[in-house]
């Protein structure tokens, strides 16, 4: 797969800056909100069955979507370089070698 933009594939000086501010960029975000927004609701108290207190995350049969950020900054990523026009398309055989 390649990043093109306008139906060709930029200068790799170019390409390079791009990616590498997008993934940056994704990263930075992904961080922060898996931390800020790590989950929907906040923590509970709840006590054991000796009566003792303790913190806990509430959970669900349905994952936050964005709780992981290693699948949030390939997404951000990937929306980063679309945004700036580029299209990730397939490399041809005989490219590739």
């Amino acid at each position: 797969m390649q990043w093109v933009r306008d139906g060709a594939v930029p200068a790799p000086e170019v390409l390079e800056k791009d990616t590498s501010t997008c993934r940056r960029e994704a990263w930075h975000e992904a961080q922060y909100r898996s931390w800020a927004y790590n989950r929907p609701f906040g923590p509970i108290v709840a006590r054991d069955a000796f009566g003792r207190r303790f913190v806990a995350w509430p959970y669900s049969a349905y994952p936050y979507p964005f709780g992981d950020p290693f699948f949030e900054e390939v997404r951000l990523a990937d929306f980063c370089m679309r945004a700036k026009g580029y299209a990730l398309v397939p490399v041809e055989a005989s490219k590739a070698r």
